[in-house]
């Protein structure tokens, strides 16, 4: 694993920089674990665009990966390792000792043939899963659920782990990659070992095609615009940001202040938020 530079023969290859997937395994992925996936460019099931500058792109299929890795005591043998063209992580196909077969996120270390398992009783080696409870204090994971049998929510992401840092009564507090500090029931399970493709975050797409691929469309700048159609538009020249401090489109405030609306059942078990010191 490693990242791959090229020779600037054309001006997108100058600045192009990816991951060396020398680890995948080349194999088309498997069907019986595809869905459909459509695209919504951004809008919302009443057609309104509620997340902007999303559209176009390649063509997709959704790979069903096992979040709760529920299937308990029985081993499983890596078969391949695979891009998921919907994640920043790669994902490893599972081939049960009893016939099944199973998409997990790859983990870093865990290669063809590698032997997995998960349940209470398992080593905890990178790429098992096991219940919090009966993994060791200090020990890197990912893949965490929040709400026991729900299925992973928390370090899913290329790169990402987080450490166990203590048991106490019932509940697991972990440190997570945003530097929150966090109270999990230690029932839930998780999975040893931090998640794959660690240079996922140095690549650079070369191109403004290459990013168009990924459906992100571009970005007007809002002092670019007229002022019917962003706070800072208008203005002879190149005018500074009319309304006092930056604003979003709508008029909000852009910059220092929060905006999470209301509070939510599981702030109760931050035990330290990630924008405090």
């Amino acid at each position: 694993m490693g990242l791959r530079t090229f020779n600037p023969t054309s001006p997108g290859r100058r600045g192009y920089v990816a991951v060396d997937n020398m680890e995948l395994s080349g194999h088309r992925p498997l069907k019986k674990l595809l869905r459909p996936l459509a695209r919504h460019a951004g809008r919302n099931n009443t057609g309104r665009i509620t997340v902007r500058h999303r559209g176009g792109g390649a063509k997709r299929r959704y790979r069903l990966i096992d979040w709760r890795r529920d299937k308990t005591g029985v081993p499983a043998v890596v078969a391949s390792i695979e891009y998921d063209p919907n994640r920043s992580a790669h994902i490893a196909l599972l081939h049960y000792r009893d016939g099944e077969k199973r998409y997990i996120l790859a983990p870093l270390s865990v290669e063809v043939g590698s032997e997995l398992v998960s349940g209470p009783d398992v080593e905890p080696r990178p790429g098992n899963a096991l219940p919090l409870a009966r993994i060791p204090s200090g020990t890197e994971i990912h893949a965490v659920e929040m709400t026991p049998g729900r299925g992973a929510q928390l370090v899913r992401s290329a790169g990402m782990g987080c450490q166990l840092m203590a048991k106490d009564r019932g509940m697991v507090t972990l440190r997570l990659p945003s530097g929150e500090t966090r109270l999990v029931a230690d029932t839930c399970m998780a999975t040893v070992g931090r998640v794959g493709n660690v240079d996922h975050s140095n690549q650079s797409a070369g191109k403004a095609g290459r990013v168009r691929w990924r459906r992100r469309r571009p970005q007007v700048r809002g002092a670019a615009m007229n002022p019917a159609d962003h706070p800072h538009g208008g203005g002879e020249g190149k005018a500074p940001v009319g309304m006092p401090g930056p604003k979003t489109p709508w008029g909000l405030p852009a910059q220092g202040r929060r905006t999470r609306v209301g509070r939510r059942p599981s702030d109760k078990f931050i035990v330290r938020r990630r924008n405090r010191r």
